[in-house]
Parts: structure tokens; sequence; C-alpha cells
């Protein structure tokens, strides 16, 4: 039996199915975290630590600001690591995701123990999310590459410190410098795609329009955490009003929060939500199209297998867990044509891909699938069967990810 332990500001975040598999297979489990209402898992025994708030205020530079709150959450991290190994609990192997700093100072608690960096994401000026939609970004002055540059920092220490280092695509692990890359394996967090099936008999009830939506009806979706533009709903909202004249009997359903996940907020207290909701307003029919906020998870699966078309556009960031649960679903997903999509849809065969800053494309491509859509049976299938093949739970994911760890 081996000791691990699993860190995450946000347990158990993309560790919620390997945690309880290696409980299950006999080993000690325990996770460290932020969070106090976190779900138990079976045979995780989880602890809770708590940052102080930096001192200093707004008089400090930004850059600086950010990397402090980091050390801070990384000396709070290893306080509590200290009072487990005070306890008797020492690991043979730490799991981290390193991003907000809890990684900083873990090899100094348990200089033994192999140590596995969860490498979600590494900043640079191109080929990646900042600086890349110039309606919100200009041309990065020196000052916003240096401060690019600092909100690295945490993340060089913990690929330093690491035996190895787990990437959920290949277009994230590619984003790390190549000195590093050799240590990352590329592993996917997994879909249950028994969960996450067509369903021909799915409803969903919009009671406050009183529709209801079937597998059939020219049903239209966007998803997101947060409607914002780092997952282009403000590209998809000005795809609406061509979009709604092509396809008079289609219905769009809008998934998402009113605030901010990735990228800045929404100037003078606004929301980006209404920002681009009130561009847009005076030329839809607004009966047709349905914010509905955040839904539970099963509802928002019932919602995907009524679509006939699911839009995704993202930033050239982290891939949304949404987009493959709506493939596995057997969704027709028209996408944006940027890196993380291009990995998992090859356009026409398995979903179709438009450019990301191209409304009008947006809405024409939309508008020909809901047009063709008793035809394009084959790129929803196709859809699934990539997310059992390469994406699935339990078939692939999960079992890989216990061999990275008992490596």
């Amino acid at each position: 039996m081996a000791r691990f332990l699993f860190i995450h500001q946000n347990f158990p975040g993309q560790f919620r199915h390997l945690a309880p598999a290696l409980a299950a297979a006999g080993h000690e489990v325990v996770a460290l975290g932020m969070r106090s209402n976190v779900e138990k898992l079976p045979g995780v025994r989880y602890f809770m630590h708590q940052a102080r708030v930096p001192a200093g205020g707004a008089e400090q530079p930004a850059q600086l600001r950010d990397l402090l709150s980091k050390v801070l959450r990384g000396e709070s991290a290893s306080a509590a690591l200290a009072r487990l190994k005070e306890q008797g609990f020492v690991p043979d192997t730490v799991f981290v995701h390193p991003g907000w700093g809890e990684s900083l100072f873990v090899r100094d608690v348990f200089p033994h123990a192999r140590i596995l960096v969860y490498a979600e994401y590494y900043y640079s000026a191109e080929g990646g999310d900042s600086f890349f939609d110039p309606e919100f970004s200009k041309p990065p002055t020196l000052a916003e590459l240096q401060r690019l540059r600092l909100r690295n920092t945490h993340l060089m220490h913990a690929l330093s410190d690491a035996d190895a280092a787990l990437s959920p695509t290949q277009f994230q692990r590619n984003r790390h410098p190549a000195w590093c890359r050799e240590k990352i394996s590329v592993i996917h967090d997994g879909i249950d795609t028994e969960r996450f099936r067509p369903d021909a008999g799915a409803s969903v009830s919009l009671a406050a329009a009183g529709v209801a939506l079937r597998p059939g009806d020219e049903v239209v979706t966007f998803v997101s955490r947060q409607l914002e533009p780092y997952r282009g709903y403000h590209i998809f909202m000005r795809a609406l009003p061509e979009l709604l004249r092509l396809r008079p009997n289609a219905r769009v359903v809008i998934v998402g929060g009113d605030g901010v996940s990735y990228g800045a907020a929404a100037p003078a207290g606004k929301t980006w939500k209404a920002i681009f909701r009130d561009e847009v307003a005076p030329e839809l029919d607004m009966r047709r199209v349905h914010f509905v906020g955040k839904l539970p998870h099963e509802l928002l699966t019932q919602l995907m297998q009524v679509s006939a078309v699911y839009t995704y556009l993202t930033y050239p960031f982290v891939l949304s867990w949404s987009l493959l649960e709506a493939m596995s679903a057997g969704c027709l997903v028209v996408g944006s044509r940027t890196a993380p999509l291009e990995e998992v849809i090859e356009h026409g065969r398995n979903g179709l891909l438009t450019d990301f800053f191209d409304p009008q494309a947006l809405a024409h491509t939309v508008a020909d699938a809901l047009e063709r859509r008793g035809s394009l049976g084959a790129l929803r299938e196709a859809a699934r069967q990539t997310m059992v093949e390469r994406y699935d739970l339990h078939r692939h994911c999960l079992p890989a990810q216990m061999r990275f760890m008992l490596a």
C-alpha cells in the first residue's frame, strides 16, 4: 500500500475520479484544499487550509500582488503539510495543481516524495489566450509582457521540482517550455460516456416561455460557465440576428452565469452578458432567445440531448469539459477554429469549425447545419465515437492516470 497526497485549492477538481480510485485500490489517500464544503469522496481524508490575505493593498504593483498571493498560499499549504507530517502522514507521492501557488514549498516539507504536477496552462504572449482578441487587447506594452512573464513564476518552480507532470491535452502540454515538456504526459481527465450519451426520449421544458424542447427541434445551444469573451459569447451574440433571420423556427438556449471566470471584468460595473445582449437585442426576436443561467448537470445533459446544434467558441485556452460531454451525448458541434478544438474536432468528420472572429460565418454554418440536420447523423455518431475511443473515463483515461500515479 502506498500513500498519496492530492493538493488542489478547489479539491477535488481534476482529481475527482482518480483520488477515490486509488483509495479503492487499497492505498491511503489524503487531500488538501481551501474549500470547506467539499463533497466526501470514498476513502479520501480531506484537510483544509486557509491562506492569509495579502497586506499592502493597491499601492503594490499588480504583478507583485499576484505573486504575493501565490507565496502566501504556498506558505499556508506547507504549514498544513507540516502538521500532517507531525501527525505521522508522509506521502510516497504528491499530486498537486500548482495554479494558485500551493506547490511552492511542497518539496521543502516532503523532500523524498515523488512530486507530480497537473500542468494545466502556461502563459506566453503568443499562441494562447493573452492578446488573442484585438477587441479587448492592443499590442502588449513592455510592462504587460513583464506581468505575463511573472505569472509563470510559481509554475516554473513547480515544474522544476516535479518528477513528472500531466496535461489533459496536447495543446496544453505544448504551451509549456521545451525544457520541461519531456516530463509531461498527456492524459485527459476523462468523460463518462455512459452518463453522457444520446437519448431520443429526452425533453427540456422552458417554463417561462411555455415551451418544451425535444430531439428534432431546431434547438441551438450555447454553454459557458460565465458568459464572457474568453468563450466567444460576444461572437455568438453577434451571429444571432443573421441566424434567426435564416432559421425562423430556431430557438436559442444560452447557459451561463453573469460573472467572469477568465480575463477582465466588464467595464463600469456592467456584465458582459448584458453588454452583448443589449448590443444586438433590437435586431432579435427575444421570444426565441432564452437565457437560462447556470443549470444543474442533469438538466444540462438533457439540453445537450435535445440540441440540434451545440455551439462552442473559445480563445486558445483550456478546453471545457462541457464540449466533450456534448460530443459524448451525440451533439452536432459548431465550434471555433482555434487550437484546442482542432485537437478534438476534424472539420466535416466529427463536427464543424468556423473562424472565431467571424459571426456571419458562424450564423451561416449553424443555419446550414439546421437545414441539413437530418443528413448529418454521421457527424454526431463520429463525435460520440471520438469520445468513446479517446476520452472515455473508465476505458482509457482513468486507467492511464492510475498507471501514471503508480509508475
